[in-house]
């Protein structure tokens, strides 16, 4: 059996982290917003919505990450 590497582990970690967070989102997020409405144009709207959660939340967990990188030797 072939070794694996740490960075190997590391990016399968981060990929399923990816995957199962989109899965999380789209399942608690935008399926109760889409079926909420009829028309197809108002679902569209839902999912497009949805999308400029899904950024606002992306760009809260990079800036977080940011600052926890910029800050650890300090308080560490």
């Amino acid at each position: 059996m072939p070794s694996v590497s740490n960075t190997s582990i590391t990016y399968l970690v981060g990929a399923c982290s990816a995957v199962f967070g989109l899965a999380a989102f789209v399942a608690l997020v935008v399926v109760p917003a889409v079926s909420s409405y009829r028309r197809a144009w108002e679902r569209v709207a839902a999912v497009v919505l949805s999308g400029y959660v899904l950024a606002a939340l992306l760009g809260i967990g990079v800036l977080v990450g940011a600052v926890v990188v910029v800050e650890w030797p300090r308080v560490f």
